[in-house]
């Protein structure tokens, strides 16, 4: 797991190639996480907050999400997955906002990054979504229609969000049972060798 940057670094860094090509040798995903911005940026995007704590409410859940967006897209436009075809990558919140941007990612940037592939379709070889946060049906519905539920693993975002809700998303949402287990945990077992 990547709690945000490393040392103020994305792992799209050069000096991350051997953890990353260990990870793909090894059959084990990486997991991006979000965290606080590092110095004078993240003091930008904290203050005028309201808080006396120091912490923005909802600092975890939606403002960094962008940053953790940001750090996704970088892996894929610096070639990482060229390099290292076999890296898959987890990432939480239902993609940090991206399977709803997506056409347009990959409109604008495929034309420019020179990849083997459309940004959009290490989606489908190398990426993995999460649940976790999401307890409604449109953010998932969304995901999946962009993605595909093979890509997605449910999962919950506890102190943050209550799990029952997110419990409640797995067990009403209008898809097929087939779907269910699949996101339940078909695909996590699979991506996880269990």
């Amino acid at each position: 797991m990547v709690n945000g940057l490393v040392d103020g670094r994305f792992v799209d860094d050069p000096a991350f190639l051997p953890v990353l090509e260990k990870a793909a040798e090894l059959g084990v995903p990486l997991y991006l996480h979000p965290s606080f911005p590092p110095g004078e940026r993240g003091a930008h995007v904290l203050q005028r907050t309201g808080t006396s704590a120091g912490r923005p409410p909802g600092h975890r859940r939606l403002g960094l999400a962008f940053g953790n967006g940001l750090h996704l897209l970088r892996l894929v436009v610096s070639g990482v997955f060229d390099r290292i075809p076999e890296l898959q990558v987890v990432v939480g919140y239902l993609g940090e906002m991206i399977p709803f941007a997506l056409a347009r990612i990959d409109t604008v940037l495929t034309p420019v990054v020179g990849l083997r592939q459309p940004v959009a379709e290490y989606f489908q070889t190398n990426i993995f979504l999460t649940t976790s946060g999401y307890t409604t049906f449109p953010p998932l519905q969304c995901a999946i229609s962009v993605l595909g539920v093979d890509r997605l693993i449910f999962s919950v975002d506890y102190p943050y969000t209550d799990n029952a809700s997110a419990r409640a998303l797995l067990d009403t949402a209008p898809i097929s049972p087939n779907d269910r287990e699949k996101l339940a945990h078909g695909t996590v077992e699979r991506l996880l060798r269990l």
